[in-house]
């Protein structure tokens, strides 16, 4: 035999032992891209007072763009698309400033219409090629109203009397919406009218975003996707100081997320060994509505994306104490059973949501590609019915447990090996049993 065949032969023995090691030990064994140290470093600067607490839509954020970008780029990822880690995109909000609509011959009271457009100046009629709908009793009014901007095309709703509470709803839902070359007029009204002629005037205002997204192509299937995500922005910085301190740090709330992406990232790239691809995302505007996950959403085909795991609020422990954490939504797929099968051996569990009031599974960055299909959950340990911190000036670093924090990022790195791998493919989530 030669010396190369056995040098060979005692490499691959050694990896094995290695392997074994890791599985017989449990997470333990995970090497420091994912140790305290690692954390502190990123969780310190992302949370820092110089990053005014990371709001999203002003120029303070872009620091904690870039600082992410940086790390991705030094975690050997490539960019999503394009040449550039940040994923930019602009929110528009649309005021309503004047506004007449007359349905043959009657007019409707001005509290009863809602726009959609970016555009200063809105006219429609019966010749304008406005496509009319009409929505009844048993329609989903956020669902059509998610679908037709997305659809970017002119549409004029009459909504049913009947839905009078919703479209109220919809008048707040609609602050911010993606810039599109349409419009979309929603009218609150039984009508049915031959004629009808509208003019709007609105004030729009226009504001950039940026996630941050980074892929490491699979081995062998590189068309499927796993991501795992997290959200950077925070609350910013109030006017009403508390002891001195002004600034919202957000160190737990979603600093540690996104610390967790990052650090995922690198040891990942350092295990070269995943046969579909793994896109890291670090989301902006989840605080102000989601915005970063929707127009991340966009950008890609559901059907391409494997599983979703993001990350939330990981900086403390869970209810259940140390090496434990939860997934939202756990029983809508079979991600969360896979994951802990990975697990076994290990002192570490993961648990179904206990805070179902709390609407956890359709408040995080995960609501967007669950409500596709793709078994997207939202993994975290904070105690919403008694976390101190949330959302206030003291969510700082030295709040956080960085030891049980690294804890539940090498747990979620053992415990999506098998569906990195192709392993296993969790099934999908089932519309019709998601609120909409």
């Amino acid at each position: 035999m030669s010396r190369r065949i056995v040098l060979t032969s005692m490499c691959n023995l050694t990896r094995l032992f290695i392997l074994l090691l890791i599985s017989s030990v449990g997470i333990a064994q995970i090497p420091a891209t994912i140790g305290v140290s690692e954390l502190r470093r990123i969780e310190t600067k992302l949370a820092s007072d110089e990053m005014r607490g990371r709001k999203s839509g002003t120029s303070d954020i872009i620091q904690a763009a870039n600082f992410i970008a940086e790390e991705f780029k030094k975690a050997g990822l490539q960019p999503m698309q394009g040449n550039s880690f940040l994923q930019e995109f602009s929110m528009v909000s649309c005021k309503l400033m004047k506004v007449k609509a007359i349905m043959d011959d009657r007019e409707v009271n001005s509290q009863d219409i809602l726009v959609f457009s970016s555009h200063t100046e809105v006219q429609a009629d019966e010749k304008s090629g406005f496509e009319i709908q009409y929505l009844t009793l048993n329609d989903n009014l956020f669902r059509k109203a998610r679908a037709l901007v997305s659809a970017d095309k002119n549409v004029l709703v009459f909504v049913d009397t009947s839905l009078s509470k919703s479209f109220a709803r919809l008048l707040g839902w609609k602050n911010q919406f993606f810039k599109m070359t349409s419009s979309i007029i929603f009218i609150l009204g039984n009508y049915r009218p031959k004629k009808f002629k509208i003019k709007a005037e609105n004030q729009i205002n226009e504001t950039k975003y940026s996630n941050v997204v980074g892929i490491l192509p699979g081995k062998t299937r590189k068309e499927e996707w796993v991501i795992f995500s997290g959200h950077f922005d925070h609350l910013g910085v109030t006017e009403h100081p508390l002891n001195g301190d002004s600034i919202y740090n957000g160190a737990n709330d979603d600093a540690a997320g996104t610390t967790a992406v990052i650090t995922l990232a690198h040891y990942f790239k350092l295990q070269a060994n995943n046969e579909r691809s793994l896109v890291f995302a670090a989301f902006t505007a989840e605080e102000v509505g989601g915005f970063g996950s929707q127009y991340f959403s966009r950008q890609l085909h559901p059907a391409q994306v494997i599983a979703m795991l993001n990350i939330e609020m990981i900086g403390t422990e869970s209810k259940w104490g140390k090496n434990t954490a939860y997934i939202t939504g756990f029983e809508k797929s079979n991600l969360g059973e896979l994951m802990q099968k990975n697990l076994q051996g290990t002192s570490f569990s993961f648990y179904p949501d206990p805070y179902l009031k709390e609407n956890l599974f359709y408040r995080s960055d995960n609501a967007t590609l669950a409500q596709l299909g793709v078994p997207a959950h939202t993994l975290s340990t904070a105690k919403m019915d008694n976390e101190p911190n949330y959302h206030r000036v003291s969510d700082e670093v030295s709040s956080l447990d960085l030891e049980n924090m690294a804890a539940v990022i090498k747990a979620i790195a053992l415990s999506s090996e098998s569906i990195i791998s192709g392993k296993d493919t969790p099934a999908r989530i089932k519309l019709d049993d998601l609120k909409q």
